[in-house]
């Protein structure tokens, strides 16, 4: 446990000192996964599905905030749907300006959020955003990951009708507009994922701001579970048919990496807890004070000492070092013996 204590200390280190560069890197990385999984799920314009537009777009917007990254993302999409249809494209863009409208009032400083929620339900880790965003984040956060999951169910559901899309001719393109409308508001599994998602949130957010031993491991567990048991509920009553592999699976590694961002941020030794009360004119306090967890990383200091014999140059003889590694009670003996049988070049000399 100290070496990893000591390892985190590290981290923290490189952090403070390159916090830029590693941000910056972050961001090119989202943006690299973001474009690559529109590129790959909806690519129905093949210039703009290209590698070399992943690429570009994802390097130009680790250069400006990540709201830009939001309005690229967004772009794309609407770009690949009127490849495909251009009464769907209008039908998406008036969806998303609904969403950016609530979006701008909640939480305009939060444009991540809404990345990351997209991002994790498109690699089939639904579950990881509600312990993710319930021990990092406020309620507030249920806004843009809302919007987040419902893009990406917009994206899954154009690319699931893509082919009766493109073979509709203009009498029935009418009748595919009203039909994928429809689809997207009465979508089930898609306000299920939402409502999991936000209760997850909610459950892991309220056990997280608890005085409560081990707040944070049970957060993660108690958000992974209610999120399951509320998807398979649902999917149960509703008629949902969803993977109970990814359900799982998801919520495992919810668990992990909740486990991870407590090690990072809120490492605490609960061995040590005190608790205190005192009181003033109109107040009783009660507070609980738990140390926090911190080990300096140890700094290696190489010392070396040379030692000279007085008169040794005077003489003509070689100087003598001595290090760490020598003993000096091995060299006097040697000395004194050089004495006593007439080794030294002193008594060599004729008198």
């Amino acid at each position: 446990m100290s070496t990893l204590l000591v390892w985190r200390e590290k981290l923290q280190k490189i952090y403070a000192k390159y916090s830029t560069y590693i941000l910056k890197a972050l961001q090119l990385l989202t943006g690299l996964v973001l474009f690559g999984l529109i590129n790959s799920n909806i690519g129905f314009m093949e210039s703009a599905s290209s590698v070399f537009c992943t690429a570009g777009l994802a390097v130009i917007c680790t250069f400006f905030p990540m709201m830009i990254m939001v309005i690229a993302a967004t772009v794309l999409i609407l770009i690949h749907f009127y490849a495909l249809s251009m009464p769907i494209a209008a039908v998406s863009m008036v969806i998303f300006l609904l969403m950016y409208i609530f979006y701008f009032r909640f939480t305009p400083k939060k444009s991540w959020i809404v990345l990351l929620a997209a991002i994790a339900f498109g690699l089939k880790i639904p579950f990881v955003v509600p312990v993710v965003f319930g021990l990092m984040g406020t309620p507030v956060w249920i806004v843009p990951a809302s919007f987040g999951i419902i893009s990406y169910y917009m994206v899954d559901s154009v690319k699931d009708s893509a082919t009766a899309l493109r073979s509709a001719d203009a009498e029935s393109m009418a009748d595919s507009l009203i039909t994928f409308t429809r689809q997207m508001f009465t979508n089930r599994e898609m306000w299920l994922m939402v409502i999991a998602v936000v209760i997850g949130i909610l459950v892991v957010h309220t056990v997280r701001t608890r005085a409560v031993d081990h707040s944070w491991k049970i957060a993660s567990a108690a958000g992974a579970a209610v999120s399951v048991v509320v998807s398979a509920a649902g999917s149960i009553a509703m008629g949902v048919d969803i993977s109970y592999v990814i359900v799982v699976v998801s919520a495992v590694l919810g668990i992990a990496v909740g486990l991870v961002l407590e090690f990072l941020f809120f490492s605490v030794d609960y061995s040590r807890t005190e608790n205190i009360q005192f009181e003033d004119d109109e107040y009783y306090y009660y507070v609980k004070a738990i140390p926090k967890v911190g080990v300096s990383a140890p700094e290696k200091e190489v010392k070396q000492i040379t030692g000279r014999r007085p008169g040794a140059k005077k003489n003509g003889q070689k100087e003598d070092s001595v290090t760490a590694d020598t003993n000096p009670e091995e060299i006097l003996l040697t000395r004194s013996l050089s004495k006593e049988l007439g080794l030294n070049g002193d008594n060599n000399k004729t008198e």
